[in-house]
This record gives C-alpha cells, sequence and structure tokens, in this order.
C-alpha cells in the first residue's frame, strides 16, 4: 500500500524549499531590488511601496486557514515562464530598463509561489501577490502626459469662469500673475496611491469580480479629475486673493487636503455596496503518492535557482568583452570648412543629460552670420545611474527658468544620402515681457547608437541591446544642434542647412571616439 501526503507532511516540506528560492531570488537580484528601494526613498512618488510588502504578507496571514487546507504541489512546467522572466531581466539590465528588471525580479518572486507550491495554493493568495506589483516605481513615463491634460483643463475652466488666459505650453497668464505647470502639478502621486488603495479597498470590500474593478475604475478616474479641479482651485485661490494663498507651502498643502476629501468621499460611498466575503471550501483534497514528491519539490527549486543565476553570468560574460575605459569625444575631426568655431556665450544653452560619460558643447558660425549649437552626450558601460535614453535626460526640465518647451514634434529631413527623422522642439525663453519680446529656439535631436541613427526611445533600446548581444559594446550618444529664431533666416532652415553640410562628421567623431577603446 503506497504512502500517502497529507497537507501538513507535505507543507513542512514545501515551505523551506519556497523560502529557499525566494532567498536565492532576492540575493541574486540584490541589485535590482535596492534600486527599488534607493527610489522609494529619495521619491515621493513612490514612497506608499515601503507599506506594500508588511501588506501583501498581511493579507497572506489572513488566508492562513484556507492555505492549511490545500494540498501545496511544485508545478514544474512553470520553469518554462520562469525562464522567460530571468530572459527579460537579463535583457532590462542588457539596456538599462530599470522597469523591465524591476517587474521582472518581482514577477520571479509572484511567480515561485505556484512554482513552488502549484496553483491551487496560488489562487488562494491571488491577490496579495499582485498586490506586490505596486512596489514597482512605475508611472512617471505619465507626467508630460498629465501635465498636459492639467494645462488644458485648467486653462479651458479659467476661460470658462471669464478669465484672460495667455498661453505657453505648460505656462499662461492671467491678469494677476503667472503660473506653470510642473511636476508635483501632474496629479502623478495621487493617481498612483489612490490605485493602490483602491485596489486594497476594492479586494478587502467586494467579491463581485465586476464590482471590484468598477470600483479599481473609479480609483483611477477620479485622481485625475480631482487633480485638475485642484490645479484650478489653486489658481483660483492665488488670483482672488492677490497672491497671498494658494502660494509655496500653501499650494501643497490645500492640493494633498483637497484630495484627501475627494478620496475618502469616495471610499465612503464605496464602502456603503460592501458585500459580505464568501464562505470558503476547500477543494478535494488528491491523495499522493510520497515516493516521488520531496525529488521532485527540490528539482524544481534546483533547476529555478539555476535560471537565476543563468543571466548574471551571461552579464559577466558580455560585461568582460567590453572597454572600461573612460571615452574622450574625438574633437579633432573637422567640420565643414563652411562652418567655423565660434566662442560660446556665458549664457549658452545646454540640454540636461544627466552623467553622460563624456560631453561636448560648441557653438559653428557660417558665412552669413548663421550660429547653430552643437551638443554631444557620449554613453559607454550604461546602467541605472548613466544611460543614454531615461526620463532624466531632457533638452529643459520642468524647474528651468530659462527656457519653456512650446510643442514637440517629428521632422523628417530627406538628405543626400538617407531620409532622417529627428524630433524637433521649439522653446520659449522666459526673458521679456510679451511673446514678441522672447526668443524662441528650435532644437533638433537625434541618438546614435554604435553607428545607427534613430530618434525613437524604444528603438534606441532595441538597437544598443543588439549591439551589446554581438559584442560591439553599448556605444551610444545624443546628438542636439539648435538655432535662435530672428537672424534673418528661419531656424529650421538654417538647422537644415547646418546637417546637411556637418551630419557625416559629426559621425565621424562618434564613431572615432567609439574605436579609441
Amino acid at each position: 500500500m503506497p504512502l500517502t501526503t497529507a497537507p501538513t507532511d507535505a507543507w513542512r516540506r514545501a515551505l523551506p524549499a519556497l523560502l529557499l528560492l525566494l532567498a536565492a531570488i532576492l540575493g541574486v537580484y540584490y541589485g535590482t531590488f535596492r534600486s527599488m528601494v534607493l527610489i522609494w526613498e529619495r521619491s515621493g512618488t513612490f514612497a506608499h511601496a515601503f507599506v506594500v510588502p508588511p501588506i501583501a504578507l498581511w493579507l497572506i496571514w489572513r488566508q492562513r486557514e484556507a492555505l492549511a487546507q490545500v494540498l501545496p504541489r511544485p508545478s514544474p512546467w512553470l520553469l518554462l515562464p520562469f525562464a522567460v522572466l530571468c530572459g527579460a531581466w537579463f535583457l532590462g539590465n542588457l539596456v538599462a530598463i530599470n522597469s523591465v528588471t524591476q517587474f521582472a525580479a518581482t514577477a520571479l518572486l509572484v511567480l515561485s509561489v505556484p512554482l513552488v507550491l502549484g496553483w491551487r495554493v496560488a489562487r488562494v493568495v491571488l491577490f496579495p501577490l499582485s498586490f506586490l506589483f505596486f512596489a514597482v516605481p512605475f508611472g512617471e513615463f505619465l507626467l508630460p502626459t498629465l501635465m498636459q491634460f492639467t494645462a488644458d483643463f485648467t486653462v479651458m475652466a479659467l476661460r470658462l469662469t471669464g478669465i484672460p488666459v495667455y498661453r505657453e505650453g505648460l505656462q499662461f497668464v492671467i491678469p494677476s500673475g503667472s503660473w506653470s505647470v510642473v511636476e508635483a502639478c501632474s496629479g502623478v502621486r495621487y493617481l498612483i496611491a489612490s490605485f493602490m488603495v483602491g485596489s486594497l479597498f476594492a479586494y478587502l470590500n467586494y467579491v463581485s469580480w465586476r464590482r471590484r474593478l468598477a470600483f479599481v475604475l473609479v480609483s483611477l478616474l477620479v485622481p485625475i479629475v480631482a487633480n485638475w479641479l485642484r490645479a484650478y482651485m489653486i489658481v483660483m485661490l492665488g488670483h482672488l486673493s492677490g497672491n497671498r494663498l494658494a502660494v509655496g507651502v500653501d499650494h501643497l498643502i490645500y492640493g494633498w487636503v483637497f484630495f484627501g476629501i475627494v478620496i475618502t468621499a469616495v471610499f465612503m460611498i464605496g464602502a456603503r455596496w460592501s458585500e459580505a466575503p464568501r464562505e470558503w471550501h476547500a477543494p478535494a483534497r488528491t491523495i499522493e503518492s510520497q515516493a516521488d514528491q520531496p525529488a521532485r519539490l527540490w528539482a524544481v527549486v534546483a533547476l529555478a535557482i539555476g535560471l537565476c543565476i543563468a543571466p548574471l553570468w551571461l552579464q559577466q560574460r558580455v560585461a568582460a568583452a567590453e572597454s572600461l575605459s573612460a571615452p574622450v569625444l574625438q574633437m579633432a575631426s573637422p567640420l565643414s570648412p563652411d562652418w567655423h568655431l565660434d566662442k560660446l556665450p556665458d549664457s549658452a544653452w545646454k540640454p540636461a543629460f544627466d552623467n553622460p560619460s563624456a560631453e561636448s558643447l560648441t557653438r559653428h558660425v557660417d558665412g552669413q552670420g548663421r550660429g547653430v549649437g552643437l551638443y554631444l552626450a557620449y554613453y559607454r558601460q550604461q546602467d541605472e545611474r548613466r544611460k543614454l535614453v531615461s526620463s532624466n535626460n531632457v533638452l529643459v526640465k520642468s524647474e528651468d527658468k530659462s527656457w519653456n518647451p512650446v510643442s514637440t514634434t517629428t521632422r523628417t529631413l530627406v538628405l543626400p544620402d538617407r531620409t532622417l527623422q529627428v524630433q524637433e522642439t521649439r522653446l520659449l525663453s522666459n526673458v521679456g515681457v510679451s511673446s514678441g519680446d522672447r526668443p524662441v529656439m528650435v532644437a533638433w535631436q537625434v541618438y546614435w547608437i554604435n553607428g545607427s541613427l534613430t530618434n525613437n526611445d524604444l528603438r534606441a533600446k532595441l538597437l544598443g541591446a543588439w549591439y551589446r548581444l554581438i559584442g560591439r559594446g553599448d556605444e551610444s550618444a545624443a546628438i542636439v544642434i539648435h538655432a535662435t529664431e530672428g537672424t534673418g533666416t528661419p531656424a529650421v532652415q538654417t538647422l537644415e542647412t547646418f546637417l546637411r553640410a556637418n551630419l557625416s562628421m559629426i559621425e565621424a567623431r562618434l564613431k572615432a571616439t567609439r574605436d579609441a577603446r
């Protein structure tokens, strides 16, 4: 008569195996989890993530009686998606995309539960496991869109109120003063916090998936609209009080107070439709042979740990084949003789690129007196602190006091040897009284990825990953040229003339820098 497995005996074997695998994931991907915690510490947008792991553990503890009735058993077939996640971490790390590595590492923790304990166990704690993804600092890519929406609504509401508004990009002027929509006005903090709390509230108060999804949707929409109203009310408070209220610290206090009132009202209304929890019915127990269970369990754990280690080994192999020397931009390559080097003014504008391995800023003038600024930011050995394609790398920071980005478009250029797309941004100087007195600057930006040109962030990342995989390194650069309107020739025409004459020579400089490793 074969021995059979009881839930208690199975849990005594499965829990140590699960803890070992979780510890291995945390240890192998320590750098990724540490980067998440550092973001929680320095960014108020993601400070809520500190409570996510304790809440998830508490939610799992609430299900302990239900879990005790389920027989844990490993699911070896989940090693395949486990391997895919390890590969995703490797590719994300290869091109320094924090969100990919952090989501992949967190997903490995989550997938470990059904892998070691089985789907029946995972179903009991499905929400607590999914809740862990709120620990991933993700969502800042919404900043520009939310800032634009906030500015659109605020300006529209002010005009409907009868207040004249002059708008330039994210800045606008009303009779009582000037206002600007900055990152803190985007509402992304409200949105992410509301989404997390709303999801938790829906899980704890509803049983029906329809009600849960409806409340989560409300928790996403309400903070967006509430932030629009908050921005409008703050401007009105400042306008009606002669700019004595809703400025400085008051601005933030009024915002959070208003948001707190709105969200509390939403939860109070949502609580009226709360449902009593359903009684848990344990699934029918399966009588299984005990002979092969421990061997299969530890084999699954051993294979999973091996899959975790493989990306680190591959990463070290790739890094060992690349140069560790700091690049020096090869400025000896001449530009077109029609454009000579000019002295940079003290107030020369420079794009805001973080931690480039090397950079240069020069000004060039042709025989007609047309001037073009050329900025090169070169990147090598990229990581989470230093990378070319990043939300931190922008032409103008939102808090910049000198220039205000008005519009961004894609321009297609037909050059003698190629067709090239560049990102075109028009910037308005904050110096001057009226729009007619304020200089307008046009900037073109394109990425150079190991010899390939693109203006697309995703394509730049994919090219970078490909070149690293084939052993050519992650040599990359940003090329930015800019010209000011009002010099007789339209800035766009000046930039195109400069690019036609000098693009191949600029590429030669970058290639010389790459080859000098």
